[in-house]
């Protein structure tokens, strides 16, 4: 038998009611599709090389991560959900000061009120870029924020039906599924025109039972699509549009609120967060007003006390934790306050007017890699307008040619063959850090290795 915590109050007699019940004799059992070969017993111990010291560990660790080649040894030119943007030391400063670090839920709103501020700005900015109304305190990621989108849309049109456009990036297609599942509503998809969703289809596709529409801006393509000739084809419905948007993005395009969105959803990880191997993210929520109560996690508002001093508090807390399940608006019980917070640093270090600046690099850099190819004779998949993303087809799979690509000092593209139901297709990315040089030497090598 194995030792017992000595803090878990569990008996003998409680481990063998609980062996009973799985149907095994013993807690040896449980581990019976593990080789015994694999084992430590008393017989026969782990071949395992000697300790190390503390300094020994550290050097054998950083030289297995060497072997890794990552966005700061090589050219990046992968995006696909994850990009490799510019970060202010200042983010990084104030994120590791203790008081936001160790901070999770303000649950106690006056001993809380700098947290709550931060995250007030947060909502703030939010909004600002996308022209809605409301906004919440942040979500998980982007997609977990679409899966609440669409739960949102059916709860508020009584509708039974989302179409999501083809063009959406393929994880969030699984997210809403499994929203879906779990909620018992239905989700069709819409087909692709090329690079964008298919207008014809989506009017095709509508019905009285629709819920929401739900395009990407830029979609997963990094092609633009046209709220507002999507927005008009609602008008005659009950139907939502939901708007999956890159932050950074927003900082050039209209705003998806001013093209006639109700819900827009994003990933805040291009404006401060790291890619750290992707993730952890922050996901944003906003809506118009008249939604304001059917948001999930919670919304941080401002007040003024007794004596008259400005204060924040919680509020709409519509949450499972806080009231009666049948009457919440999602069991989401958390948020991401401090990649929140360095979102918001990120864009009060840039302002305005360095944000705008950083978007149209990303515009130009990813323009001028394009032609760059398609002078090669590269052809580019993208007939609309695009961000910092487009696809091309090649000669050879994407993941020879990646490989190859490793080999000369690049990390190429992500393999979009599949996804636009082509031979060979590759997603390029260039933000505002690659440089002329950099991109001139990828394309030499991208025409070499593509034959």
């Amino acid at each position: 038998m194995t030792k017992q915590h000595r803090y878990l109050p569990t008996t003998q007699k409680d481990q063998e009611d609980m062996l009973a019940v799985i149907g095994v004799e013993s807690i040896n059992d449980l581990f019976s599709d593990i080789p015994m070969s694999t084992r430590a017993t008393k017989e026969k111990s782990i071949d395992l090389p000697a300790p190390l010291s503390e300094y020994e560990l550290t050097k054998h660790m950083k030289a297995l991560a060497q072997q890794n080649k990552t966005a700061a040894d090589y050219p990046f030119f992968l995006g696909a959900g994850t990009y490799d943007h510019f970060i202010p030391s200042v983010v990084n400063h104030v994120t590791l000061k203790s008081e936001f670090m160790t901070a999770y839920t303000p649950y106690q709103p006056e001993a809380s009120q700098g947290e709550l501020q931060a995250l007030f700005e947060f909502q703030t900015m939010i909004c600002e870029l996308t022209g809605m109304d409301v906004s919440n305190s942040s979500l998980y990621d982007g997609f977990t924020s679409l899966g609440e989108a669409c739960n949102l849309a059916t709860a508020v049109t009584k509708k039974q039906t989302i179409l999501l456009s083809g063009a959406i990036h393929p994880q969030a297609k699984e997210v809403v599924h499994t929203y879906a599942y779990g909620m018992e509503y239905k989700v069709e998809e819409l087909e692709l025109k090329k690079d964008i969703t298919d207008l014809q289809n989506l009017k095709a596709s509508l019905t009285e039972d629709t819920a929401a529409v739900v395009v990407q801006y830029p979609n997963f393509f990094g092609s633009v699509e046209d709220l507002l000739k999507i927005k008009e084809m609602l008008k005659e419905t009950k139907a939502l549009l939901i708007v999956i948007a890159n932050p950074l993005a927003l900082a050039k395009l209209e705003a998806p609120g001013k093209l006639g969105a109700d819900i827009v959803v994003g990933d805040m990880q291009p404006l401060g967060l790291s890619m750290s191997y992707g993730g952890p993210h922050c996901g944003y929520f906003t809506v118009k007003s008249q939604y304001m109560r059917k948001v999930p996690s919670r919304i941080v508002g401002e007040t003024i006390d007794i004596e008259g001093k400005r204060g924040f508090v919680m509020t709409l807390q519509t949450r499972e934790q806080h009231i009666r399940r049948e009457k919440a608006t999602s069991n989401m019980s958390s948020n991401q306050a401090l990649n929140a917070l360095a979102s918001s640093v990120f864009m009060s270090a840039m302002g305005k007017a360095g944000v705008q600046e950083m978007a149209q690099q990303n515009i130009d850099k990813a323009h001028y890699l394009a032609q760059q190819l398609k002078d090669s004779g590269i052809t580019i998949v993208n007939e609309s307008p695009f961000f910092n993303e487009f696809a091309i087809e090649l000669s050879k799979p994407i993941a020879k040619i990646n490989k190859a690509l490793l080999e000369k000092g690049f990390i190429g593209g992500y393999d979009v063959s599949e996804n636009l139901n082509k031979d060979q297709a590759m997603l390029l990315c260039a933000t505002e850090k690659r440089t002329r040089k950099e991109i001139d030497a990828f394309v030499r090598a991208l025409v070499e290795v593509n034959g």
